[in-house]
């Protein structure tokens, strides 16, 4: 549909892209792409069908922001979704699920039973992180924003890589409700548990990562946060203990953003939410952020930081409701509206 046909007023169309957006890649300032994939996910599977669902929720939303006006107009546009990765995902998925049933059962990863399916795991996630870095390479070099839509949360890794090669610095907003610093999960290496963990030993250029409210994890994960150098938590009971101090949200948002440098990539896991925003995501856990609450974070961010890049992750659709795909397509909305603008308010 040409842009002189889009009506920003009008009903969703059923285009393909996300939020109907008119834009090719080529016009847009920012891409997204999408990874359907959730292969390592160690409960509740479902994100792998995430993009398509988002895609589908984002129709029925307004485009008036106070916080972005017309910042969209900037043109977002939606990358081909390359579906080989949703079907190498399904492939896999029977692999991963018969690790995980056997180390539940006290199993270990050296078992010859496992051994081949979790190298198989492993070369497959390789595979995946190839894809990911070659078409967000693609659009970097074409001086093009990228953002990602999961899948589950190992899937942001080869953007990460790939912003990397074309910043020398920045900083990692996290939201999640895990820390996802542990390594090598379940034999596999590029577990959506351990993105983080491999973020730290190689993207050299992420100086640090902020994690927000965060609040299942283990004793292993804390000590590497806290010896790391490059790791500050605001877990929840941090949070919680601001609010009951009598604290305002907007002054803990500007000393989580104290943190962070100059430019910031955002990872936000669905999870970070509390439970009513995402109740069938993966690994749901109680606590969390309020959805304005993060959509407050995410203003104030953009105010006083570049926004280079984001990923948003875990969104598991269900049959039987809409939220967690509803609540998906508006977080993405506000990464979108606020990565443009702070690219705008810092060019």
């Amino acid at each position: 549909m040409a842009q002189e046909y889009f009506d920003p007023d009008g009903v969703g169309v059923d285009n393909g892209n996300y939020f109907s957006m008119p834009f090719t890649p080529e016009e847009a300032a920012l891409v997204l792409l999408s990874a359907p994939w959730d292969v390592t996910v160690s409960y509740g599977a479902g994100a792998a069908y995430a993009p398509d669902a988002i895609i589908g929720a984002s129709t029925q939303l307004d485009f008036y922001d106070s916080a972005a006006p017309d910042a969209w107009r900037q043109g977002i546009a939606t990358a081909p979704v390359d579906y080989s990765i949703q079907e190498l995902s399904q492939r896999l998925r029977h692999d991963a699920s018969r690790v995980i049933e056997h180390l539940e059962g006290g199993g270990e990863t050296t078992d010859d039973y496992v051994v081949r399916k979790i190298r198989r795991v492993n070369e497959g996630s390789f595979e995946l992180n190839r894809n990911i870095r070659e078409q967000a390479e693609l659009w970097l070099e074409k001086g093009k924003l990228v953002g990602l839509v999961g899948g589950d949360h190992s899937t942001p890794y080869g953007l990460l890589r790939a912003l990397g090669k074309y910043h020398d610095s920045f900083g990692i907003l996290h939201i999640d409700a895990h820390c996802d610093l542990r390594e090598k999960y379940e034999g596999f290496i590029f577990s959506h548990a351990s993105i983080m963990h491999n973020v730290l030993h190689d993207v050299r250029q992420v100086e640090h990562i902020v994690q927000v409210g965060v609040r299942d994890f283990s004793q292993a994960e804390k000590q590497l946060a806290e010896s790391s150098g490059r790791v500050t938590q605001f877990d929840d009971q941090r949070l919680l203990e601001a609010e009951f101090a009598g604290r305002t949200w907007d002054d803990v948002c500007r000393e989580i953003i104290s943190t962070l440098p100059e430019k910031v990539y955002i990872s936000f896991d669905i999870d970070g939410l509390d439970l009513p925003y995402c109740p069938h995501t993966g690994t749901p856990v109680p606590g969390g952020l309020s959805f304005n609450k993060a959509v407050r974070l995410l203003q104030l961010l953009g105010r006083e930081r570049r926004i280079i890049g984001f990923d948003m992750v875990e969104v598991c659709p269900s049959e039987t409701d809409h939220i967690d795909a509803s609540v998906g397509a508006r977080i993405l909305w506000k990464l979108c509206g606020q990565t443009l603008l702070s690219n705008q308010n810092n060019a």
